[in-house]
C-alpha cells in the first residue's frame, strides 16, 4: 500500500522502523541515560541544562519536555539532518541494507516541476561546460591552467570540472534550444538579466567552472574560477530554490560514505583545497566554499562525524578562519584538531609543493585545539623579551586553565614552563588560582563533561507546566488511550466521533480512526509515520509521553466524553451570561429575563 508520499510504500517504512531501534538511533547524537522506563539526555534542538529530552524504547519514539519535538526514529533523523521524509527513509533503508523496490529509489515527492527543471538544466550545464573544457578550442586555455595546478584527466572527470568561455550568449543558446524557461533559468541562477535591454546573458563567464552537488549527488549551484587576473577571483551562484550555501558542503556527495565509515571529516576552504586532499588519499574531506561555518553545516557534520581536521590556509587570515570555527565545532560536541601548513601556504599549494606523502603527515599530525591555540597566541608575542614572556604566559593560562583533565593541564603547563624557561610550580600555582576564579563564574550546568550543548538555540526556554482546562486533560486522555488499545478508538469514534473541541484532537482521532480501520495493531511510531505533519507529529509525541494506565474501562471513556461534550455548552452559557448582563446594562430586562431562562435550559441538559 502506498503512503501518498512518493513511492515509498508502508512496507518500506515499517521495515525501517522495525531494524531502526529509537535508542540507537537517538545514541549517534545524544548522550543517554536511562531512568526507569525512560531514556533522557539534553535536546539536540534546544539550549537546556537540565536534560528533558525523553526516549521511549517501549514506544519508539522520542519527546523534548523543553522544546516540544517528538516523534519516531525517522522524523529524529529528518530533525537532526535536514531530511525530507522520503531522503530520510531512503538512508535508514540503505543504511540497514533494506532493499527498496523498483522505482522507491529515490528521495522524491510531492515533486516541484520548477525544481525538477532547475535540476535538469543544472545537469546539462555541467555537462555541457566539462564537454568545452575537454574537447573545444575554448577549453584550452582552461586545461592548461589545470594541468599546471597538478590536476589530470581522471581528477578533472572525477570532480566534473569545466569551463565557461568568454562569450555572452553559450549558456542562453544552449537552454534556449532546449526550450527551457529563461526567466526560470535566470532565477535559479544559472542567467543574468540584461540591464540595458530585455534578455538575458550567461552568469559565468571565462571561468574554470567547479559543479557544486547536494548530498545526493544532484547538481545545484556552481563555482567559477577566473582565468588570469580579474575580480571576483572565484564567483559562486547566486542562492536559489536548489541552493542554500549555509546548509552545503562541497564535495559532500562524495565523501559522505567515507566520513559515516570513519566518523571523522577533513574540512577546508575551497575547491581547489578539496581536491588536493582527496588526491593525497583523503575521501573524507568537504569544504564551506569560502563562506563562513553555520551552525547548519556543524549540525550536519555532527551527524555523520565525532571528529572534524580543519585543514585551512597557514597564512594569517587562515590561521585567524580556523581560530573562529574551533568554538562553533566543539558546540556541536565534535572533537576538533587543526592542520599546521608551513610557509603560510593553503593546502592545495602545500600539496603541490610538496607532494602527497608530505601532505599527508601535515593532515595526520593535526595538533589538538588547545596546542593550535597557543601557537596562534605565540605568534603575537616576542618572546626573547621578558615582557614577550609575561604576557605570552598570562594570555596562555587561561587557554590551559580550562581544561578538564589534569593530566592535559600539567602537559601543557611542561611545555610551557620548558618553552619560557619559567618555573613550572608557579605556572601551575597560577592555573590553580585561575581555574578556581572561572568556577565561581560557570554556570552550573549540569553535563559539565558535554558542556557544548548548554548553549545552543537560546529560543527553546523551558516553561513551568500549566495547568490543563477539564476538557482539554480528557482530549488528551482519550487519545492517549486509543493511542493504546484499537478498542477504545472504536468505543470512542462511535460515541464522541470527531467532536473534539482542539482542532488538532480532532485531527488525530480521524488519523487513528482510518488507521485502526485497516486493521492495522497499536504502535504509536507506525501510527506517527502516517501523519506527515509537524504539528500533529509533536501532539502525539506529548499525549503518548503520558503516564495513563493501559488498561481502561468504559466508565473512564465516558467520564472524559462527557467533559469533552460539556465545553461547547459551558462556553454557550458563559456567552449568554455575557449576552443577560449587557441586556441587563442597557435596561432591557424583558430580554435579560428570556436569556435567563436560555440559560436554565442549558444548564439542565
Amino acid at each position: 500500500m502506498s503512503t501518498g508520499l512518493g513511492n515509498i510504500s508502508d512496507e518500506v517504512i515499517e521495515a525501517v522502523l522495525a531494524q531502526s531501534d529509537i535508542v540507537d538511533t537517538v545514541s549517534k547524537y545524544v548522550h543517554l541515560t536511562k531512568q526507569g522506563k525512560y531514556m533522557k539526555g539534553l535536546c539536540p534542538f534546544h539550549s537546556e541544562k537540565t536534560p528533558s529530552f525523553t526516549v521511549t524504547p517501549e514506544r519508539q519514539i522520542f519527546y523534548c519536555y523543553g522544546c516540544g519535538k517528538g516523534g519516531n526514529a525517522i522524523k529524529f533523523r529528518m530533525e537532526i539532518e535536514g531530511f525530507s521524509f522520503p531522503e530520510a527513509v531512503k538512508t535508514m533503508a540503505e543504511e540497514n541494507d533494506i532493499a527498496l523496490p523498483e522505482g522507491q529509489g529515490g528521495p522524491v515527492i510531492p515533486r516541484n516541476p520548477e525544481k525538477e527543471r532547475l535540476y535538469e538544466a543544472y545537469e546539462l550545464t555541467a555537462k555541457l561546460y566539462h564537454f568545452l573544457l575537454k574537447n573545444t578550442e575554448h577549453g584550452k586555455e582552461a586545461m592548461a591552467y589545470l594541468r599546471s595546478r597538478g590536476m589530470n584527466d581522471k581528477i578533472i572527470d572525477q570532480f566534473q570540472i569545466g569551463f565557461a568561455p568568454d562569450r555572452w550568449d553559450t549558456l542562453v543558446q544552449f537552454l534556449s534550444k532546449r526550450t527551457f524557461d529563461l526567466k526560470e533559468m535566470e532565477k535559479g541562477g544559472l542567467l543574468s538579466a540584461r540591464h540595458e535591454s530585455e534578455g538575458y546573458l550567461d552568469k559565468f563567464r571565462g571561468r574554470v567552472m567547479f559543479p557544486i552537488h547536494d548530498r545526493n549527488g544532484r547538481v545545484i549551484a556552481f563555482a567559477g574560477r577566473i582565468l588570469g587576473e580579474g575580480q571576483p577571483k572565484y564567483l559562486n551562484s547566486p542562492e536559489s530554490l536548489l541552493f542554500n550555501k549555509s546548509r552545503t558542503l562541497y564535495n559532500l556527495n562524495q565523501a559522505k560514505t567515507s566520513i559515516r565509515k570513519l566518523r571523522q571529516l577533513v574540512l577546508c576552504e575551497g575547491y581547489g583545497d578539496v581536491i588536493s586532499t582527496w588526491e593525497a588519499g583523503f575521501h573524507n574531506v568537504v569544504a564551506t566554499m569560502g563562506t563562513s561555518l553555520t551552525e547548519n553545516q556543524t549540525a550536519l557534520m555532527k551527524s555523520m562525524a565525532d571528529e572534524v581536521v580543519v585543514t585551512y590556509d597557514g597564512d594569517k587570515a587562515g590561521l585567524a578562519a580556523a581560530m573562529k570555527v574551533i568554538p562553533l565545532l566543539e558546540n556541536a560536541g565534535l572533537r576538533v584538531r587543526i592542520s599546521v601548513m608551513s610557509d603560510g601556504l593553503d593546502p592545495d599549494d602545500y600539496f603541490r609543493k610538496y607532494g602527497a606523502e608530505r601532505f599527508r603527515h601535515v593532515v595526520e599530525s593535526a595538533v589538538s585545539t588547545t596546542k593550535f591555540k597557543l601557537i596562534y597566541l605565540k605568534k603575537n608575542h616576542i618572546l626573547l623579551e621578558e615582557e614577550g614572556k609575561i604576557s605570552y604566559a598570562k594570555e596562555a593560562l587561561p587557554i590551559i586553565a580550562v581544561l578538564s583533565s589534569s593530566t592535559e593541564r600539567e602537559v601543557y603547563l611542561r611545555e610551557l614552563s620548558s618553552e619560557l624557561n619559567l618555573s613550572y610550580e608557579s605556572l601551575k600555582q597560577d592555573c590553580n588560582l585561575l581555574r578556581q576564579s572561572l568556577q565561581k563564574k560557570m554556570d552550573s550546568g549540569d553535563n559539565k563533561e558535554k558542556r557544548w550543548n548548554n548553549g545552543r538555540h537560546k529560543k527553546g526556554q523551558i516553561s513551568a507546566p500549566t495547568l490543563l482546562p477539564a476538557y482539554h486533560a480528557a482530549e488528551r486522555r482519550l487519545l492517549s488511550l486509543m493511542l493504546q488499545d484499537a478498542e477504545a478508538a472504536r468505543y470512542v469514534g462511535d460515541n464522541l466521533g470527531e467532536a473534539f473541541n482542539i482542532n488538532d484532537h480532532a485531527a488525530i482521532a480521524a488519523y487513528l480512526y482510518a488507521y485502526y480501520a485497516q486493521d492495522k495493531p497499536p504502535d504509536i511510531s507506525r501510527f506517527m509515520s502516517s501523519l506527515h505533519d509537524d504539528r500533529l507529529e509533536m501532539a502525539v509525541s506529548s499525549i503518548s509521553m503520558m503516564d495513563n494506565p493501559t488498561d481502561w474501562n468504559i466508565q473512564v471513556l465516558d467520564d472524559c466524553i462527557r467533559e469533552v461534550l460539556k465545553y461547547p455548552k459551558q462556553k454557550q452559557i458563559d456567552q449568554k451570561k455575557e449576552e443577560m448582563m449587557k441586556a441587563e446594562r442597557s435596561g432591557d430586562f424583558m430580554r435579560a429575563a428570556q436569556i435567563a431562562s436560555e440559560i436554565i435550559a442549558l444548564e439542565r441538559q
